[in-house]
């Protein structure tokens, strides 16, 4: 039952970083760029929360593999 909440997760996280890629190269966030200096909170916020479930979907299925 954990190596699937685990997966999930993973694969939750791949998801949230290709919208996060998707949305560095959209035209509202080149515009924000242009003023701010400084990518959207809606791209790092991706970016953050995808990177964040793909390490705690990998850590867990590797530790749950140990067992």
């Amino acid at each position: 039952m954990t190596k699937v909440l685990f997966a999930a997760l993973l694969v939750g996280g791949i998801v949230l970083l290709v919208f996060g890629f998707q949305s560095q190269q959209s035209l509202g966030n080149d515009v924000s760029r242009f003023f701010t200096g400084a990518p959207t909170n809606k791209t790092m916020t991706l970016f953050v929360a995808g990177a964040v479930a793909t390490a705690a979907g990998l850590l867990g299925l590797l530790f749950s593999a140990r067992r």
